[in-house]
C-alpha cells in the first residue's frame, strides 16, 4: 500500500473520513433504515477494518453513526430470505445456519483483530447488534441522549455476534450482564458508565465526536510500534493466563524494542520535544 497518497475509502453503507492526521473516521451511513445493519453493512465493515489494519496513514480510528441514532441493530428484513430458506433436514439445516452466522461474528471481530485502536462514539439507540458492535472496540465513548439494549431475547434468539462473549470481560458485574441480556430492558448512557461499559459521557453528538476525534489525534501521535504492539497484547491476554500474556509479550517484544520509535521517544523527551514517528 502506497505511503505517499492516503487510501480513498469508498463503500456504501460506511462514509470514511480522515478528520486529522493519522485519524479515520467510519460512520454508519444508513440514516433513513436508522443505521440498521444489512448484508451490505457486514460485508464492508470486514473489509473496512481489514483495509484500515494495513492502511500506513491510519493509526487510531473513530466509529460512530449517521442520523438519529447509532444504529438499530441487525436488519431483520434484510436477511428474511436468509433466514426462512434453507434445506428441510435439521442437520443440513443447522449447518446452513452456521455458515451463514460465521460471517456476521467475523463483521465484528475485524474491529477487534484491527491493530489500530477503536473508539465507538455512541448517540441515540445502540441496539441488538450494535452493543455487539461496540463490544469489539477499545474504547466507548456516548452522548448523554444514548440508550443501549442487548435486544435479541425479544426477538426469540440469543446475541450471538459477540455481546454474551466480549460483553461481560468489559463490565465485570455478572448479575449486571444476565439481567441486561435475559430482559432486553433499555439502559441509559449514565447506567452504561456506571457498570464500566463507557469511559465517558458527553453533552450531545457534536461534543462527542469532538472528544473521540481529539482522543483518537492522541492515539495517533504515539508510537503505531506500541500503540499496535499494546492493541495486539491486551486481546491476546484477555483470553488466557497471565503466565502465557506474559510469554507472549516477552516474544513479541524481543523484536518490538529494537524499533527506532523507541531512541526517537527518549530522544524527544530529554529534548522536550514532541516525537515524529515513522508510518508503519
Amino acid at each position: 500500500m502506497s505511503t505517499d497518497t492516503p487510501v480513498v475509502y469508498n463503500f456504501e453503507t460506511l462514509n470514511v473520513t480522515r478528520p486529522k492526521e493519522f485519524v479515520v473516521h467510519v460512520e454508519l451511513n444508513r440514516p433513513a433504515k436508522r443505521n440498521a445493519q444489512n448484508k451490505a453493512l457486514y460485508r464492508e465493515m470486514r473489509e473496512c477494518f481489514a483495509q484500515l489494519g494495513v492502511d500506513p496513514d491510519c493509526r487510531a480510528i473513530v466509529l460512530s453513526g449517521a442520523g438519529k441514532m447509532f444504529t438499530s441493530g441487525i436488519d431483520l428484513m434484510d436477511f428474511a430470505s436468509d433466514l426462512m430458506q434453507g434445506d428441510s433436514d435439521p442437520g443440513r439445516r443447522a449447518a446452513q445456519i452456521a455458515t451463514f452466522v460465521r460471517p456476521l461474528q467475523e463483521s465484528f471481530t475485524a474491529i477487534e483483530q484491527c491493530l489500530k485502536p477503536v473508539i465507538a462514539a455512541v448517540h441515540g439507540g445502540c441496539i441488538g447488534g450494535g452493543v455487539d458492535m461496540i463490544c469489539a472496540c477499545d474504547i466507548r465513548y456516548a452522548s448523554q441522549d444514548a440508550f443501549f439494549c442487548v435486544k435479541e431475547v425479544d426477538v426469540g434468539l440469543a446475541a450471538d455476534l459477540g455481546t454474551l462473549q466480549r460483553f461481560p470481560r468489559i463490565v465485570g458485574n455478572d448479575s449486571v450482564v444476565r439481567e441486561l441480556c435475559y430482559t432486553a430492558r433499555n439502559f441509559t448512557a449514565d447506567e452504561a458508565k456506571s457498570i464500566g461499559l463507557l469511559g465517558r459521557v458527553l453533552p450531545d453528538r457534536d461534543t462527542l465526536i469532538d472528544a473521540a476525534v481529539a482522543m483518537a489525534e492522541t492515539i495517533a501521535s504515539k508510537s503505531p510500534i506500541a500503540v499496535q504492539g499494546t492493541k495486539r497484547n491486551l486481546v491476546y491476554s484477555r483470553d488466557r493466563s497471565v503466565a502465557e500474556g506474559l510469554e507472549y509479550m516477552i516474544t513479541w517484544n524481543t523484536a518490538m524494542l529494537q524499533s527506532e520509535d523507541l531512541m526517537k521517544a527518549a530522544s524527544a523527551q530529554m529534548q522536550k520535544e514532541k516525537p515524529v514517528f515513522s508510518k508503519l
